[in-house]
């Protein structure tokens, strides 16, 4: 066996360092159905995972534990990996007996399981949670069933809804915490009291003896070990010690009839002032709660009557905004029918994740992967299990430091000091000329790109008069990506105020280099700014600003040479792929 470099840290995967570690990397992230290049079409790109976590260029990250990621790199057979293994076959087995009646097809599905289990077991090498999808998906396609467990789910929503309005319930929320009262102002004393309330129903929400067995009795044994909990909510919920922030909190549920409590739990943080986007799975996962759930529980359709749901896998930074905007409680699906992984997530997940301020996560599975996790997130985590020995775990996990989130409202001012600077060129007479060139298009070619686009603009400005040429790359801020630019350059863009839009051409491009003293390198021959589609999204906005005013030129390649592109890619300022012709 080829030997792997001694790693002292799991923040220490990167490619590129040693071709054995490479070698290993690529095999893992294969095998385990998780690299985008293999599978671009259902893996994150490493564009959409900066979303959610602080990555170095060619750094790895791998969605399990640390231990676990320690466990598999060993490529061994291990005590905790099959233990991992052998619970995970148990539970499959016993979801084969509740969903297969007939003898014969439940013999078939678990003896082909079995087969696909064992060759895993025998050489682990595949995360626990990944085996675990596979298998799911073999046991649902088999069985023709689509979620067998949606009426148990349906049953403990309304054991959860049902005991709301029990004397129980009223009693455990509801108490005057006179002993917890001690404040300084009015603010304070609301912001304690909104804290109490949260840590009741943070401790029902975990208590799920009160949908599966319909017994409340012990639950102030569970709520006596949440301790500190205040601390942690406090942390998340009031940064820097703001007293009144506004936040958009990504909220993660775990199970069913937990759910009820959970959207309590959304309705009361939405009182406080913030914004809340509810991701449930997008198919089964035993008791987890899915997006379709809605569909087939009255409770659900009552408790959710008011929220914006989006069934949009794609969405851009632009709509999701808007939804935000108008509804305070918007429900999403993560895309995924397994324990969270970040890269099977959707790219509406990724979206809200990075425009959210902070994440909540439930369950053991969503601790693992984001506490017990070295690497560093790009948003506050708090994270709440109980553990089956019934023991209530809670975790504060802070941002990178690394990492600023770029707010809308700064967006917003940046576009709008654009268009004012647009507005007093045009009191000056000069013409306004936006240009639109490639940046991030060809690989490893941005600085370069930046420099093309430098080089003739100083060209243009020199040769034309009386004209304000707007240069995208003159206005980048640290912290932005390209979802952040190009929702601010279409606020600019849809102003009113561009006489002239040019699209960057060969011959403009040629020129550039030209310019530089340079002869033109073969990957950039030829290019032009059709191969880009943040110009491709830009040729369809100018397009139709064109119709409202059709005194606006546009220059630069015909624009029916742009449209064979797809949308721009997440979270960068362009992506060069063309889709195939069909």
């Amino acid at each position: 066996m080829f030997p792997i470099p001694k790693l002292n840290s799991v923040l220490d995967l990167y490619y590129g360092k040693d071709p054995y570690l490479d070698a290993w990397l690529l095999h893992f992230m294969t095998e385990n159905n998780i690299e985008y290049l293999a599978n671009p079409y259902e893996n994150a790109s490493p564009e959409q995972m900066r979303f959610m976590v602080d990555l170095d260029e060619n750094q790895v990250f791998v969605p399990c534990s640390d231990s676990m990621l320690r466990i598999l790199l060993r490529s061994q057979q291990d005590d905790e990996l099959k233990k991992e293994y052998r619970n995970l076959w148990k539970n499959l087995v016993r979801l084969i007996y509740h969903i297969v009646k007939d003898d014969y097809s439940r013999r078939k599905i678990v003896t082909l399981c079995k087969h696909k289990f064992q060759k895993a077991y025998r050489s682990p090498f595949i995360i626990p949670s990944r085996l675990n999808k596979r298998m799911l998906t073999i046991i649902l396609t088999q069985s023709a069933q689509i979620d067998p467990y949606s009426k148990r789910k349906s049953k403990y929503n309304e054991r959860a809804l049902s005991f709301l309005s029990s004397q129980e319930f009223l009693d455990f929320v509801g108490v005057c915490p006179i002993d917890e009262l001690e404040c300084k102002n009015i603010q304070e004393l609301r912001n304690k009291l909104n804290l109490i309330e949260l840590k009741r129903l943070f401790c029902l929400s975990l208590y799920e003896d009160i949908w599966k067995k319909n017994d409340f009795s012990n639950v102030n044994s569970i709520f006596n070990q949440m301790q500190g909990f205040e601390g942690i909510l406090e942390k998340g919920l009031f940064p820097k010690g703001q007293t009144e922030p506004e936040l958009t909190i990504l909220y993660l549920p775990n199970s069913s009839g937990g759910l009820v409590f959970d959207v309590l739990i959304a309705k009361r943080l939405i009182k406080m002032g913030h914004r809340v986007i509810l991701a449930l799975k997008e198919g089964f996962y035993f008791d987890y709660p899915t997006f379709w759930d809605v569909d087939n529980c009255e409770v659900l359709q009552h408790l959710l009557e008011d929220a914006r749901f989006i069934e949009d896998k794609e969405i851009s930074k632009k709509e999701l905004l808007k939804h935000l905007n108008e509804a305070r409680l918007v429900v999403i699906s993560d895309g995924t029918r397994e324990r969270l992984n970040l890269y099977r997530t959707s790219v509406t997940f990724a979206r809200a994740w990075k425009e959210s301020d902070l994440i909540i996560a439930k369950g053991n599975g969503n601790y693992r992967r984001l506490i017990l996790n070295s690497h560093f997130f790009t948003r506050d985590i708090i994270a709440i299990y109980r553990d089956d020995e019934g023991i209530v775990s809670f975790s504060f996990k802070e941002k990178s430091p690394r990492v600023r989130k770029i707010t809308e409202k700064e967006i917003v001012a940046k576009a709008k000091s654009i268009i004012e600077e647009m507005k007093k060129a045009k009191a000056r007479g000069q013409k306004v000329m936006f240009y639109s060139a490639i940046v991030g298009s060809i690989p490893g070619q941005t600085k370069m790109a930046i420099r093309v686009l430098n080089t003739f603009v100083n060209y243009l400005r020199e040769k034309l008069d009386s004209t304000y040429i707007i240069n995208p790359a003159e206005h980048f801020e640290p912290g932005m990506d390209g979802d952040d630019l190009m929702y601010m350059w279409e606020i600019v863009q849809r102003s009113g105020l561009i006489d002239i839009w040019r699209f960057q051409t060969v011959s403009d491009i040629e020129k550039s280099f030209e310019l530089m003293g340079m002869k033109v390198p073969p990957i950039w021959a030829g290019k032009d700014a059709t191969f880009s589609t943040g110009c491709t999204k830009e040729m369809k906005i100018a397009l139709e600003e064109q119709k409202k005013h059709p005194e606006m030129q546009i220059i630069g390649p015909d624009p029916e040479k742009f449209f064979r592109r797809r949308e721009y890619g997440v979270g960068k300022y362009f992506d060069a792929s063309i889709d195939r012709l069909k």
